[in-house]
């Protein structure tokens, strides 16, 4: 009986979920404008009973697809009864509905972790906060309830089983990256709560920023996790080997990930020297803005993607107007309000300072050369101007050269100090560095492969100045301390958490570059006992098998891998599946991780005689893109956790916000 009930259970409780969002929206900024404290106290209750109702309904589509009620036509479109059990919960995501459901829920949940995480900040602000939180999950509510009901029921012919996930999302790799990016891009609303907040109230001051920081780098780590697990999922799961293909969805999650560094580093210079004020507020609406336009990119049907989750163009519209609204009412506050509460502070062209915004200058040339890459295809399109594709060069063109760029001021950054740096203190500290970045980076190609490269030399000279301006500021910092243990423990955990972000570009850009350039790729015909070489390494097809798993069937290859001479054997499995309810084909890859290479070996065809092509390749340092991605969000996670950015009590966020 209560599996009977439990979608409408769900769909009342998102009804309940919406009506508290809108009353979480009006009551507290309506009381915080008349200074009513009764109505902004609604703001707390209001949150956490939102996130309640919504993890309900959630919880009430899990169950149904665990318990596979097809009579639900989300369950129905987007499972079967063969589906093992951890797929039918990454399945309650792995479509629109369920989506924009997960996402309502992240949103609920990063609103209540605010309202009582925050419950110290002035009444008056937590209210604005919340209160513009509210605004955002009612319209994201009421784009659930109107046009994409994720608890619509089949009311006849109740199919007997399910059409089955699609079985790109049947990996362990899309259990954790769409939770994960959801969260960066959800999180950075509560960002865009604080700088509306704080434009509402007329506090573009200190207090506001040094809040607003934590969780701008919360939800910077979120989404840097998230686009390394999309990354590292495209590289072994879709059976090409790559890891970034400049996909408009790809360029969906780059782009707020982008503006989101530019606002973490104007955050920092807003809180330590009162400057770029309106440049931050700027940069929080930005961020935002651009993660609903990557919701759009993804739900509207203007695109096609494996990524891409809907093709109706009337949820296409409905955030569009949502995407329309948020900006057009955002920047009319920032208008209004900004002028009044900015003012100037003055800092010399070389200074921490200067170098801080000409690198959030590149970061934001960076974001409009992917967003021009990614829409102007879209916009030629939709004025019936003819179909172009926009790929890989014109972004590398653009894109690498910025990075390079930006790389460059990257190392300058931390040895410049705030308001004035004199030319010569800085060329004194740094130019060992620059010139053993620049020799290392012209020796490592010809000691590596025999022959120099100029673009390897300018990333890996690029990655080595960053590491080693950083070292070189570490010596600074304890060349006057009575002991290396006192020095270290005397530093902050912002201060880690930047050099460990930093130290994670780097190891990025390593990995990008020598992957990009030293690769080997071969795509064979292989039979039983056909021996083929690859980068040193001898691939032998010793057997071909058959098998079935829970709700496909498989050909398999078992591939005996030997180095050179080396007596050490060890043996590699691609597969070539077929899932059952849909009929689909997919490619299962094998890999052989390493720290300084992959071995990776895709099955392709049945060329119909006992032989079957295969494609071999030999991958190097590319584990280093995402290790480099996991740094840069531990860097991320260690800022957050900084003593200063603790609860701290109104009275000194009050007389911060005087100074």
């Amino acid at each position: 009986m209560l599996m009977r009930i439990l979608p409408e259970i769900g769909h009342f409780a998102l009804i309940i979920a919406l009506l508290m969002a809108v009353v979480q929206a009006v009551l507290p900024l309506a009381g915080a404008a008349t200074r009513r404290p009764l109505w902004m106290a609604y703001a707390q209750p209001m949150a956490t009973g939102q996130f309640v109702f919504v993890l309900l309904a959630y919880g009430c589509l899990t169950a149904s697809y665990l318990m596979d009620d097809f009579s639900v036509v989300n369950v129905a479109n987007n499972a079967n009864s063969l589906l093992p059990w951890y797929y039918k919960l990454s399945a309650v995501w792995g479509n629109h509905e369920g989506s924009v459901l997960l996402w309502s829920l992240m949103l609920a949940g990063w609103g209540c972790v605010a309202a009582w995480w925050s419950r110290h900040l002035p009444r008056d602000m937590l209210a604005r906060v919340l209160g513009v939180l509210g605004l955002i999950s009612a319209g994201f509510l009421l784009f659930m309830l109107l046009t994409s009901n994720p608890f619509e029921r089949h009311l006849l012919d109740i199919p007997a089983d399910g059409a089955d996930l699609n079985p790109l999302l049947q990996d362990i790799g899309l259990i954790v990256h769409p939770p994960m990016l959801y969260m960066g891009y959800v999180g950075f609303s509560v960002v865009f709560a604080f700088a509306i907040a704080a434009l509402l109230g007329g506090r573009l001051d200190a207090a506001w920023t040094r809040w607003a920081r934590p969780w701008t780098n919360a939800a910077w780590a979120f989404l840097t996790v998230g686009i390394a697990l999309g990354s590292w999922w495209a590289y072994y799961e879709l059976g090409w080997g790559g890891w970034w293909f400049w996909d408009p969805v790809e360029n969906a999650s780059l782009l707020p990930w982008l503006t989101g560094t530019a606002l973490m580093h104007s955050l920092a210079v807003t809180e330590k020297r009162g400057s770029f004020k309106s440049w931050t507020v700027l940069l929080a609406i930005a961020t935002f803005s651009l993660s609903l336009m990557g919701t759009f990119l993804v739900r509207s049907g203007v695109l096609t993607s494996v990524h891409a989750f809907a093709n109706d163009p009337s949820r296409g519209l409905f955030i569009l107007v949502l995407l329309a609204v948020t900006v057009t009412l955002s920047l009319v506050v920032f208008a209004l309000r900004a002028p009044r509460v900015s003012h100037k502070v003055g800092f010399n062209w070389l200074s921490r300072d200067a170098l801080l915004l000409i690198n959030n200058g590149l970061l934001i040339t960076m974001t409009m050369t992917v967003l021009l890459g990614t829409l102007y295809p879209l916009i030629l399109d939709s004025l019936g101007l003819g179909k172009i594709s926009v790929g890989p060069p014109y972004f590398n063109t653009l894109f690498v050269p910025l990075t390079v760029i930006t790389c460059l001021f990257m190392g300058l950054g931390p040895a410049a100090r705030w308001k004035t740096t004199s030319p010569g203190e800085l060329l004194r500290r740094l130019w060992l560095a620059g010139l053993a970045a620049l020799v290392l980076g012209a020796l490592i190609p010809l000691v590596y492969r025999g022959e120099w490269n100029l673009w390897v030399t300018l990333g890996l000279s690029a990655a080595l100045w960053i590491v080693l301006s950083l070292v070189r500021d570490l010596f600074d910092k304890l060349l006057h301390r009575r002991s290396v243990w006192a020095g270290l423990r005397a530093l902050s955990l912002a201060y880690w958490g930047m050099v460990l972000g930093h130290l994670g570009v780097a190891v990025t850009i390593i990995g990008a570059t020598v992957v990009s350039h030293y690769a080997v790729e071969r795509n064979v015909r292989m039979s039983p006992d056909t021996r083929v070489e690859v980068a040193g390494y001898q691939f032998t097809l010793t057997e071909l098998t058959d098998r079935r798993g829970p709700n496909y069937l498989a050909d398999a290859a078992v591939i005996e891998v030997q180095r050179g001479d080396s007596q050490r054997r060890f043996l590699m499995q691609p597969e070539k599946r077929l899932y059952l309810a849909t009929g689909m084909p997919m490619t299962q890859v094998a890999l052989r991780p390493g720290l300084f290479r992959d071995l990776y070996v895709a099955m392709g065809e049945d060329l119909g005689d006992g032989s079957w092509a295969m494609r071999i390749q030999y991958k190097p340092f590319v584990r280093w893109l995402w290790l480099g991605g996991l740094l840069m969000a531990l860097g991320a996670v260690l800022a957050v956790a900084d003593k200063r950015y603790r609860q701290v009590r109104p009275a000194r966020l009050a007389q911060e916000g005087k100074a």
